[in-house]
């Protein structure tokens, strides 16, 4: 009998669009699969802000726990809500093409309110990290907190007092609900692995490990490590105002990552070009060298505030 491969899944329409499309990949190379559905906490608690909520995997936990407890054989994520140290005898198995790292700031109508860097406005969003850079760029406006699945989060915009709401240009992408009434914060660093797609599995399946390594993209894969590297190097945990981009280009890798303090009033930021052959360790290097430019005050508050 032919082994069926396990896929382990939230219930929300993205995440069910992720495992489905890795479904479709793995049926691609004549795998059976099944998809399993496992709720997890940061489904369940939708009022609780996630920095407020020890978010560190606070989406992927549930499904670690079915993978080690062999209800499932691989799991799907949002890469960037992966905690940057996995669950012992958790392995990366595979990560998907990078779809767009951007951040989208939905608008309830008018937006000729970013035009005044010093004016009033009530915008929504449950990241630190999203809260952190428009309070930077924004001081005077205030930040509402926005929980709950896509499809919840833009019926909020609709029927809130709020001026606009920032959501992840892939999440909205791939369910086909990005509205048109939506402007590219081109200027705002996505959050590491932003926009990237995690599977993982039980470190001694090599059945698994054998059958996702085809749709592994390398370029991916390195772009997101560094992006995390510089996380884990600066703090660790993905509920944090740290942003970090790395991308291809032909034989290099540009990198640029910050670290905001959570009000918005200090910002520590670098960049750097590599060659792709001697990328591997960008993404340590950067966030030590901003670590000496004075990041290491924001980390400890943060981790203060924590306590």
């Amino acid at each position: 009998m032919k082994k069926s491969i396990r896929i382990g899944t939230r219930e929300s329409q993205l995440a069910v669009w992720q495992a489905t499309a890795v479904q479709q990949l793995l049926a691609g190379r004549g795998f059976e699969t099944e998809l399993v559905y496992i709720k997890s906490e940061g489904d369940i608690d939708l009022q609780t802000p996630l920095y407020e909520m020890g978010v560190q995997g606070v989406f992927t936990r549930s499904l670690d726990t079915a993978l080690l407890n062999n209800k499932i054989d691989i799991a799907v994520h949002s890469m960037k809500d992966v905690p940057v140290q996995l669950a012992k005898g958790i392995v990366q198995a595979a990560v998907l093409k990078r779809a767009s790292y951007k951040d989208l700031l939905v608008c309830k109508t008018d937006t000729s309110f970013l035009d005044n860097k010093n004016g009033k406005a009530v915008i929504a969003t449950s990241s630190i990290r999203r809260k952190a850079q428009w309070l930077n760029r924004y001081p005077h406006h205030t930040i509402e907190n926005l929980r709950g699945n896509v499809n919840t989060r833009l019926q909020k915009v609709n029927s809130s007092n709020w001026q606009g709401a920032i959501f992840a240009a892939a999440g909205l992408e791939r369910i086909q609900l990005r509205p048109a009434n939506c402007i590219e914060l081109d200027w705002m660093l996505p959050a590491p692995a932003q926009g990237a797609i995690m599977v993982v599995c039980r470190e001694n399946d090599a059945f698994c490990t054998g059958a996702c390594i085809h749709f592994n993209d390398e370029t991916t894969a390195l772009c997101v490590k560094i992006e995390r590297d510089f996380l884990k190097t600066l703090l660790g945990g993905c509920s944090t105002p740290i942003s970090a981009l790395a991308e291809a280009a032909n034989d290099t890798i540009i990198f640029k990552g910050n670290i905001v303090s959570p009000d918005g009033t200090k910002k520590i930021e670098t960049t750097a070009t590599v060659l792709m052959d001697n990328a591997a360790g960008t993404g340590v290097q950067c966030a030590i060298e901003i670590l000496e430019k004075g990041a290491q005050e924001i980390t400890d508050g943060i981790r203060n505030a924590a306590k």
